[in-house]
């Protein structure tokens, strides 16, 4: 008789526990409810779309084939944005870890005041301030109107977080491990390219991930720094598919949007195991 209440109690939820599933669940609906309603808004038919009816009576997937013809630089549209935010990811990471290394591992002059400096620069609204100094350089580099010339803008914009979080990484790494090495006779590149590098994909995930998100999703400096169609990237796009698409089609509007999307959501599914691990090694200790 005993057996059952102590079995009962084992079933238990603390409250602490259920009030904190019922905020992720919360918080997950608020995320996936608007997407999958922009899903579902791009395959309705266009009679369908005034109503309220949340599941149309039947899948219309020639909205997405409408808009990649009617925007005639679609397609292009959407390799200007892989190849800035590839390239962006790439460079950005390779000067982060570096960065990281040397803020940890090497002796340098007036290193709190960089780092300090590193992190007052994270408050400030340095993409709206700095915007006039860089179209200024931009245009005196021949850069305007390039697709090249949003890719160092946007690194630089990105490397003090991206720096902050390698070193946050390369802390939480035995110490000890570059001391043996120097003490094997390795140098710094050495022991960062065949020591500590092997221990960094978290870190370099979560760096390029944070990379990825910015760059694929930024539109200020896109738009300042072009003009034809055809170098820009999909924010732009999307800021303007209202025209020549007819102000109320909003299935195709929502095509264009879950074009957009699509890639992203894609990177972060297949690393996301990564992401969050890194996060708990300490990716965000600054």
């Amino acid at each position: 008789m005993a057996a059952v209440p102590a079995t009962r109690s084992r079933l238990r939820l603390p409250l602490g526990t259920i009030l904190q599933h019922l905020v992720i669940v919360f918080f997950m609906l608020v995320i996936l409810l608007p997407v999958v309603w922009v899903i579902l808004l791009s395959l309705k038919p266009l009679t369908e779309s005034y109503s309220s009816q949340l599941w149309p009576s039947r899948f219309d997937f020639s909205h997405y084939g409408f808009v990649v013809t009617k925007i005639q630089t679609l397609p292009r549209n959407m390799f200007n944005s892989i190849f800035v935010t590839l390239s962006t990811v790439l460079i950005t990471t390779l000067c982060a870890v570096l960065g990281g290394y040397a803020l940890v591992h090497v002796k340098l002059p007036g290193r709190a005041l960089l780092i300090w400096l590193l992190v007052a620069s994270l408050f400030f609204p340095t993409r709206l301030l700095s915007l006039i100094s860089i179209y200024e350089i931009q245009r005196q580099l021949g850069l305007i109107n390039t697709v090249v010339g949003l890719i160092f803008p946007y690194v630089t914009l990105n490397l003090a977080i991206s720096i902050l979080i390698m070193r946050g990484i390369f802390e939480q790494l035995p110490h000890e491990l570059v001391e043996a090495s120097r003490i094997d006779g390795c140098g710094p590149w050495r022991t960062l390219l065949f020591v500590l590098a092997p221990l960094l994909l978290n870190g370099v995930v979560v760096v390029s991930m944070v990379n990825f998100v910015s760059a694929w999703g930024e539109y200020l400096l896109a738009v300042t720094l072009t003009n034809d169609q055809s170098v820009r990237t999909l924010p732009v796009v999307l800021a303007s598919a209202h025209s020549g698409m007819g102000q109320w089609a909003y299935p195709r509007i929502a095509a264009v949007y879950v074009i957009a999307i699509t890639p992203g959501i894609i990177v972060f599914a297949l690393i996301q195991r990564l992401y969050f691990k890194g996060l708990t090694e300490g990716a965000l200790k600054l």
